[in-house]
């Protein structure tokens, strides 16, 4: 009965360890194999195509007005995406760029007769731009957004996967003009070049998935100290 019940949890347990796969080269991936040396990347490949980034809430960003040294200053963006600015009285921020907020900005000081006010906006700090992570990795958090950011640099942020991660049950959740959207992933896939590390965005919500059989694996050891050996050894 004992080594059925063996038997049993190894079959239970083999699909959540097997063994890593041979890398090959596929229509999206090309392996260099042996002595070869891999081709450096040219210019463009250096270079993520651009994101606009976006002002939100509790931002900091910097304005200037040229010639006008009193109306030049650090601020941060409130609560509900507003700033408050001298002449140009309150203005909504949110969602704009740092070009789109100079403009109103300076919309709103020619239209109380400040002459050619040329305005600059810069971010300096951004709280707003955030992508979270839950679920099995290793530190769970918000964590910046910035142009190159992939699900694999997330997880790589947050600290690699944890010990009891499912690779194949990485879920994306994403708000697409007012409606939820949720893509499923495969770490492991993406690991082998089946297919492109997907781009995330401000706002995403990753949760990686939970494997019970690692779980199972584990609690069977730490109850079953003189099986472990021989175990871990079947499976790996």
């Amino acid at each position: 009965m004992r080594k059925l019940c063996i038997a049993l949890l190894i079959a239970a347990i083999a699909s959540g360890c097997a063994g890593p796969q041979r890398l090959e080269s596929t229509d999206r991936l090309t392996v260099v194999e042996g002595s070869s040396v891999l081709p450096a990347p040219d210019r463009g490949d250096l270079t993520a195509a651009d994101r606009p980034a976006l002002i939100g809430p509790l931002d900091t960003i910097q304005v200037d007005v040229f010639n006008v040294p009193d109306l030049s200053r650090e601020m941060q963006v409130d609560a509900s995406g507003r700033i408050a600015m001298p002449l140009a009285g309150t203005i909504d921020a949110r969602g704009k760029t740092a070009g789109e907020l100079a403009q109103t900005i300076d919309a709103a000081l020619r239209a109380r007769y400040v002459r050619n006010p040329e305005v600059t906006v810069n971010i300096k700090s951004s709280v707003s731009q955030v992508v979270t992570i839950d679920g099995q990795v290793v530190e769970p958090g918000l964590y910046p957004v910035t142009n190159q950011m992939t699900l694999m640099r997330v997880i790589a942020s947050a600290k690699g996967l944890s010990e009891f991660a499912r690779q194949d049950d990485v879920v994306i959740l994403r708000t697409v003009g007012n409606r939820r959207m949720a893509g499923l992933y495969n770490v492991a896939a993406i690991r082998q070049g089946t297919y492109d590390d997907p781009p995330v965005f401000a706002n995403d919500v990753i949760v990686v998935g939970d494997s019970p059989q690692r779980r199972l694996f584990r609690d069977f050891v730490s109850l079953s100290p003189l099986l472990a050996a021989p175990l871990i050894a079947i499976l790996q």
